[in-house]
């Protein structure tokens, strides 16, 4: 045996792959894209935080109006005025003819609880993703990934065996005869059909852009709230209140309406700002995580073409993009760490 032989033989046994549970490998699988979880991280986690200072501010301060009752009030009768002005939060007015009229102003205490339902509407596509998507996409990822790790060692082992038989065999014709037998060893249909069925399935597509589609709604909704929120709330940081009522029903001496400020109000409008300029920021991210949908993305499964009878994305037309195979696609590259193979193909054979 020459060196070069013996240099080759080596060389094939240290790239033979070890066998490795699946069901180690299926608990650490990216089963959401990179972009996706940047988009989940940033929709949900931003108005959770602005919640928790909106809530820390009204825990510190206590009522967020400052009322200005007349002078000659107890501190009791005073403390009470910002109390109940705060609790019932109606701006009360007369109008042309004389009417008593009386508007809402609760948007402005319920804005930190529409805030937290704001995280829970963002969180629900990504909740429907796990429960109806993961299981399923964790078996289909961990079924390609073993049956490519698999398909390499199968073609390690080929190159083995060829390399036994060109020095073994000093027949050019034999040679050529016992490959010939050998063909079917190439041969893996059960991978190839799997893809092609993929190919054929629109479950993991249209769930994508169900997700999308509903981040897209709900931060739609979001800005038009926040919107509204600065229309009808912002435009009025002082409102009167009317306070006979209560300990102070029967006293003619009270006016019927005293005058309260909001002084909570700049902080609202930051955290509204930022929150509605993040979205909007953030909607050409969730459009351009669909747009990609709409593209093969064959840069991930291009290395494996240099294994026999794997060239599956060249040997047929592969057609419109959008199909659960393009979106495997994209996992497969986004869970190329738990690809054994994966280095070793780069390494032999692309350098």
């Amino acid at each position: 045996m020459s060196i070069a032989q013996a240099a080759a033989k080596a060389m094939l046994s240290d790239a033979l792959l070890q066998d490795s549970p699946g069901l180690n490998r299926i608990g650490h699988l990216e089963l959401e894209l990179p972009l996706d979880k940047v988009i989940k991280f940033v929709s949900v986690g931003l108005p959770l935080l602005l919640v928790t200072m909106a809530f820390a501010r009204e825990i510190s301060l206590g009522p967020q109006i400052s009322c200005f009752p007349p002078s000659n009030f107890t501190m009791k009768q005073a403390s009470y005025v910002d109390t109940y002005c705060w609790d019932s939060l109606m701006h009360h007015e007369f109008d042309s003819n004389g009417n008593f009229e009386e508007r809402s102003l609760w948007v402005h205490k319920m804005f930190p609880y529409s805030l937290l339902a704001m995280a829970v509407l963002m969180y629900l596509p990504a909740l429907i993703w796990r429960q109806l998507v993961m299981p399923t996409l964790g078996s289909d990822l961990l079924f390609i990934i073993d049956e490519l790790d698999k398909s390499y060692n199968r073609s390690i082992r080929m190159a083995q065996s060829i390399l036994d038989m060109r020095q073994n065999t000093r027949n050019p014709l034999t040679f050529q005869a016992e490959l010939a037998k050998k063909k079917r060893y190439f041969e893996y249909p059960l991978l190839e059909r799997y893809m092609q069925c993929k190919q054929n399935s629109y479950f993991l597509v249209s769930m994508l852009f169900l997700r999308g589609f509903l981040l897209l709604t709900f931060m739609t909704a979001a800005c038009l709230y926040l919107a509204y929120f600065h229309l009808s709330a912002f435009l009025q940081d002082e409102f009167s209140c009317f306070v006979r009522t209560g300990m102070l029903r029967d006293q003619n001496w009270v006016p019927e309406l005293v005058q309260c400020k909001m002084i909570g109000q700049l902080v609202f409008q930051v955290i509204s700002v930022a929150n509605g300029a993040i979205y909007v920021l953030l909607a050409p991210i969730v459009l351009f995580s669909l747009i990609r949908l709409f593209i093969w993305d064959t840069t991930f499964f291009s290395v494996y073409e240099v294994l026999p009878a794997l060239d599956l994305l060249n040997r047929r037309r592969l057609g419109c993009p959008l199909n659960d195979l393009n979106v495997l696609l994209l996992f497969l590259r986004a869970n190329v760490a738990h690809l054994m193979s994966y280095g070793k193909v780069r390494a032999l054979f692309h350098q």
